[in-house]
């Protein structure tokens, strides 16, 4: 006799829609939303209340948390900076070479370092060696991209769908209808054949079709580094002109006024430092008061200050004398960060962010898309994936990134690297490794191991440690897993499945792999691959468990096709992140990412047909 529906599972189905919709209107912040649905879990009594919020404490999360320790730790051990070296060693300067070499460096680096840090880590270093060589950088970053995403699945140190997956097949095992085989859990590196062969086929995929594939165009973005700003900035984003000094005289209109209000004058430069008295800083906020004999750090064309220190009243020195320091290029200077998903700054206006006085940052555009905002740009609302462009000390750049608000995609002079503890980094990293593969450790206490032998050895300080935490992530994946496990106990999962049968009843293995596959990738265009794991994993055990299938087969399909996210921009954090660095358009994920993502769908099907087998 078949299931019914209870009240229970149209709860679970409920919630299951709310999230969807959420996650997709973006009405509500995404770890806001799975709050809410943990929260209304514990309500409804779906799930035991002892068992509501283990998901927190659950190996999912502390492993992932301890990965990204472990990843920030590596940066700041300087890893990547000898990355960008090795890479230009084998490159020798030719784009074919080049980005078969970025797109293996960054495959390997993708098995061990989650998706979204790896791409704000890959991004400066894929603009040194783009200015250094001439290559386009839109010929680099979205390769790069999509590396990420084909060899994430190669392990389960790094890609949270998968370590999801043990915790969701544990709860499945308590559901099983009797007689059922218990699923075993996956190890550290059950999935690498099917990993290998995507990352294999992602690095061969873009060796042969990157030219034919990504724009043709000559890109100015190539030139993102300290020392080649302005041509770059003025060609991208009609930033021109020079730094200057103006001294307000006594005469000077300017006396009394504010910074905000001398910038809304008729013809007025870039204002981007002050000197009153003996005190100089970068950035003045908009709210502070112009007196007489302050010097003002300007930038625009020689005419423009020109023509604005004569209607102004001000003195202009032909050369910087008191702002020298300050702005002296290994100080200070331009570049481009980019907003990522998680960000807090994300639909809050430049201004309400008052970076000049909190960061000593100034905003001089926004980019998104193909649209320049320079006019007003504080009343500009910022979206995932803006590129803006700062002119800031380096120092109080490097500070702010720290937050991962947002990503730095110039390669710009780091000064808290510590290549001193470069083998401690990579020593604790690699004991986890081992503890994780040669012992019977959970993969939470292996990573957590190598996380805490980092901060004991001096690698980071606890402070880093906090930052390094995508805090966002963690709530979305902890408050997620109990709609999994809901899915499990209530039996909503085999009522689904018993549905899918029901119409799907005669097709053959392949086929329900195929549907479950392709379901999931599309989930995951507008979800978060989490969530759409969660979502679908109980459903293709109980495919499986129906149909005498592999239950194992089939959850590790799913789980690797949330990742096949290539066909639109938001369709994964680490592409968000590089749409307007390399500037990007929506056909040029439609032209790459539709044949990769068939081309990802065949392979998974069969590798991990053949493992199984």
């Amino acid at each position: 006799m078949g299931l019914t529906l209870t009240p229970d599972m149209m709860l679970v189905l409920g919630l299951v829609v709310f999230t969807m919709l959420m996650l997709v209107l973006e009405w509500i912040r995404a770890d806001m939303v799975a709050l809410l649905v943990v929260v209304a879990i514990g309500l409804t009594g779906l799930i035991p209340a002892d068992r509501v919020f283990n998901g927190f404490a659950g190996n999912a999360v502390i492993a992932i948390i301890a990965i990204m320790i472990m990843g920030e730790g590596l940066d700041r051990a300087g890893v990547l900076s000898l990355t960008a070296r090795f890479v230009m060693h084998m490159a020798r300067g030719k784009e074919s070479r080049l980005g078969v070499v970025i797109n293996s460096v960054t495959s390997l680096f993708s098995a061990v370092i989650p998706s979204q840090a790896l791409a704000a880590l890959m991004i400066p270093v894929t603009s040194r060696l783009s200015a250094r060589t001439g290559v386009p950088i839109s010929r680099l970053l979205l390769p790069m991209a999509f590396c990420i995403l084909t060899a994430t699945n190669t392990t389960l140190i790094a890609n949270s769908p998968l370590i999801v997956l043990n915790d969701l097949i544990a709860s499945a095992n308590n559901n099983l209808p009797p007689g059922a085989q218990t699923i075993p859990k996956f190890g550290l590196f059950s999935v690498t054949p099917v990993g290998l062969a995507l990352a294999v086929a992602g690095v061969a995929f873009f060796w042969l079709f990157t030219r034919k594939l990504l724009p043709e165009r000559e890109d100015a973005r190539q030139k993102v580094t300290p020392g080649r700003t302005e041509s770059y900035f003025a060609e991208t984003y009609g930033i021109v002109g020079e730094a200057a000094e103006l001294t307000v005289t006594a005469e000077s209109p300017l006396v009394g006024m504010s910074i905000g209000e001398a910038e809304q004058l008729h013809g007025a430069p870039l204002i981007l430092a002050i000197k009153s008295g003996n005190e100089a800083r970068m950035a003045p906020p908009v709210d502070h008061v112009i007196w007489v004999g302050s010097v003002l750090g300007v930038l625009g064309p020689r005419e423009q200050i020109n023509q604005f220190a004569n209607n102004q009243l001000c003195r202009l020195s032909p050369r910087m004398r008191q702002l020298g320091e300050l702005f002296n290029p290994s100080r200070a200077g331009i570049s481009e960060a980019v907003i990522p998903p998680g960000s807090r700054f994300i639909k809050q206006t430049v201004g309400d962010l008052r970076l000049r006085k909190r960061h000593g940052i100034s905003v001089l555009a926004v980019t998104r898309g193909d649209h320049v905002y320079r006019d007003d740009v504080r009343s500009v609302s910022l979206r995932p994936g803006d590129t803006l462009v700062l002119h800031s000390s380096w120092r109080e750049l490097a500070q702010t990134a720290e937050d991962r608000d947002l990503v730095v995609v110039t390669d710009i002079p780091r000064e808290e690297q510590r290549p001193n503890k470069i083998w401690q980094a990579v020593g604790f990293f690699l004991t986890a490794k081992c503890l994780a593969l040669f012992t019977h450790l959970d993969l939470s206490i292996a990573m957590m191991t190598g996380a805490i032998g980092m901060l004991l050895s001096g690698v980071l300080n606890m402070d880093e440690a906090y930052k390094a935490i995508n805090w966002k992530t963690i709530f979305v994946t902890a408050c997620l897993i109990p709609l999994g496990w809901s899915m499990d106990s209530t039996g909503t999962a085999a009522w689904l499945a018993q549905e899918v049968l029901a119409h799907m009843g005669g097709a053959s293995p392949w086929i329900l792999q195929l549907a479950l596959a392709v379901l999931t990738l599309l989930f995951s265009q507008v979800m978060s691959n989490v969530g759409a794991t969660v979502m679908m994993v109980p459903v293709a055990i109980s495919v499986a468990v129906a149909t005498g299938g592999n239950p194992s087969a089939y959850a590790l399909i799913v789980a690797v096709s949330s990742s096949n996210t290539f066909l639109i921009s938001s369709g994964h954090p680490a592409l968000m992140m590089v749409t307007g660095p390399g500037g990007y358009k929506g056909k040029d994920f439609l032209r790459a990412g539709l044949p990769l993502t068939l081309l990802v769908l065949a392979i998974t099907l069969v590798a991990i047909n053949l493992m199984f087998h």
